[in-house]
């Protein structure tokens, strides 16, 4: 078992007036989850920051000094007591599975809400409308980035630009309108339309092209891979205009 000596951890971090470190605070935080006594030293100027770093001979800080030794930055830290440290150009389905649960919940929130049950007819509906709405609004954030990784694979879009300026905002309209059950004779086809265009796009850029691109669904900023996450977005719009078309008839 280590000794109170050896718990006891050097933290550099800057803290002035107008910004403190996020990632200072991280590492005190983790330092202190570990049981570290950790002796705080504030960097409170620019001056004293540059000083530092020349001292030390590192490009940022935080850093931390462990039994007289650098650890390193708030990653190195991470890595120093075997924590994984994410890789912002790694692959990942966070953001879908995120946005997928948070809708699945809010559908079964607004069907409780709504009949006093917890799974209706109408629950999937609400599930893939919400989505839609959620996931039109991550792509309005940066349209311009969302735009520009969208013409990387969407046919129409290759062929008429503009379309990747307003596949957003027709698909954050059908999903309203069909969240609401209102003008069914515009938000069935509009879903069926961009739902078909991005299912046939999708499966020649994956499957028959065999591309390793970066998916559009959650906006441009991400590096979900364009594959069968991207299917499932646009299938589910197919599904819903075919079920709300059936259901008017």
């Amino acid at each position: 078992m280590m000794s109170q000596t050896e718990k006891t951890a050097a933290l550099y971090r800057m803290v002035m007036p107008t910004h403190t470190c996020p990632f200072g605070l991280k590492a005190l935080h983790l330092l202190k989850s570990k049981g570290y006594t950790v002796e705080d030293h504030w960097l409170k100027t620019r001056e004293e920051t540059d000083a530092f770093k020349a001292e030390h001979g590192v490009a940022t800080t935080p850093q931390t000094f462990i039994g007289g030794q650098r650890v390193g930055g708030y990653d190195d830290l991470r890595r120093f007591f075997g924590q994984r440290v994410a890789d912002p150009k790694a692959k990942t389905y966070t953001p879908v599975v995120a946005v997928f649960a948070v809708t699945a919940l809010l559908a079964l929130a607004v069907t409780w809400a709504a009949t006093g049950s917890l799974v209706t007819m109408r629950t999937l509906g609400w599930f893939i409308s919400f989505s839609m709405v959620v996931l039109a609004i991550l792509k309005l954030q940066n349209i311009e980035k969302f735009s520009s990784m969208f013409l990387n694979y969407d046919l129409l879009a290759r062929a008429w630009v503009p379309y990747a300026y307003i596949y957003p905002f027709a698909e954050a309209g059908a999903g309203l309108l069909m969240v609401s059950g209102a003008l069914p004779w515009l938000s069935i086809p509009v879903a069926l339309f961009i739902g078909s265009v991005g299912t046939v796009s999708v499966f020649k850029a994956v499957y028959l092209d065999k591309r390793e691109l970066k998916c559009a669904c959650v906006g441009g900023d991400t590096n979900v891979p364009l594959g069968f996450v991207s299917l499932v977005e646009n299938l589910m719009m197919v599904l819903m205009a075919v079920e709300m078309l059936f259901m008017s008839v």
